[in-house]
């Protein structure tokens, strides 16, 4: 195959993408429902999310479970800045930079003090951060008002373009454009950036300085990796993502409250990374469509399910949801371990793993 024709093989798979990912509302609108569109709009916030941890953990092997507290950050950044509470109503293009820029420092701050940690005991501080993240947000209501405690903030100014509300439809053509096809489009660009980003430090020296210091920091060390530094850039460049995601998130809701950075959602994020493979970042973006769309389908599908069969509700639709989800996780990562997509290196070292322990049993 020559080269000529493999660029135009390539060009018209990414010509495809491209309608396929243009006309992508429209059709889940149509067939679905905008709620469905809503739940696709959180997919591609949750993909940012996800590429954000996996430069954390995926590239540079450290566990974090508070990585939630940078997209708490970012969102209540852009609360304060763009919501009747302060009385400022600061533009988008600073609001969310500016949350980045916070959550950022936050990583900074998160990462200074535990370079000298590893593997669970790295995984506790980076919890006990992220929770004490959301108790602060809870609990600066007094004596000075900064983030109204457990009520949240509310009233949340949409994003503008040019003078185009994206909280608003837009009529273009005779096609109308409600709000959450807006904000798809706002998020699919982003996305894509975050995906050229993640790309681009794979493959620069930094990311090749943090593959080093996943597999062995010591010899990392020993070969002249400032591991000091590239630590704590691992943990600057992933808050980046999380505190854009979580501008955007504020912007998309309209509301914050310290209830929608739990514990959870970082154990979801993590589980994304985890599950589509850490460290690939196709698999990455596969791990959060799968773990965000999948609760969704289950939650509609269990409660009727129960009622066709049994003609009432055996288990509570939620408490099943979560039963069946968990068990999915635990059989994917007992069947594929290495993720539904690894990278080639992660499949190897799991094969060689397994083969190893075959000869040794």
């Amino acid at each position: 195959m020559t080269m000529a024709t493999t660029t135009r093989k390539k060009l018209s798979w990414f010509l495809l993408c491209a309608v396929l990912l243009a006309v992508l509302p429209f059709m889940v609108g149509h067939v679905l429902g905008n709620s469905w569109v809503r739940i696709v709009d959180f997919t591609l916030l949750y993909i940012m999310l996800a590429l954000g941890l996996n430069i954390v953990v995926g590239f540079a092997g450290l566990l974090d479970m508070g990585f939630i507290a940078f997209y708490a950050v970012g969102a209540y950044t852009y609360a304060l800045l763009s919501s009747p509470h302060f009385g400022l109503h600061l533009p988008f293009y600073v609001s969310i930079p500016l949350g980045a820029i916070f959550a950022a420092c936050f990583g900074l701050m998160l990462g200074t003090p535990v370079l000298r940690l590893k593997g669970d005991y790295l995984a506790i501080v980076t919890l006990g951060f992220g929770e004490i993240i959301r108790i602060f947000m809870n609990n600066l209501n007094a004596p000075v008002n900064i983030t109204n405690g457990p009520q949240g903030i509310n009233l949340i100014d949409p994003i503008q373009i040019g003078g185009v509300s994206l909280g608003e439809s837009l009529h273009v053509l005779g096609l109308t454009f409600p709000s959450v096809y807006l904000y798809y489009y706002l998020f699919l660009v982003l996305s894509v950036l975050v995906v050229i980003m993640g790309m681009r430090l794979q493959h620069s020296r930094i990311g090749r300085a943090w593959v080093a210091l996943r597999e062995d920091d010591i010899a990392a060390a020993s070969m002249g990796i400032n591991i000091r530094n590239i630590k704590l850039l691992a943990f600057a460049l992933g808050a980046l993502s999380g505190g854009v995601a979580g501008g955007l998130f504020a912007s998309f809701q309209g509301f914050v409250s310290p209830e929608s950075f739990g514990l959870m959602e970082s154990i979801m994020i993590l589980a994304m990374v985890v599950l589509g493979g850490m460290g690939h970042i196709p698999g990455v973006v596969l791990g959060a469509i799968v773990l965000t769309i999948a609760p969704e389908i289950l939650r509609d599908v269990i409660g009727p399910l129960q009622m066709e069969t049994f003609g009432r509700m055996i288990v509570d639709p939620e408490n099943a949801r979560q039963l069946l989800f968990g068990l999915a996780l635990v059989v994917m990562m007992l069947v594929r371990p290495a993720g539904m997509w690894p990278s080639r290196r992660r499949a190897a070292e799991f094969t060689d793993a397994k083969r190893d322990a075959a000869q040794k049993g």
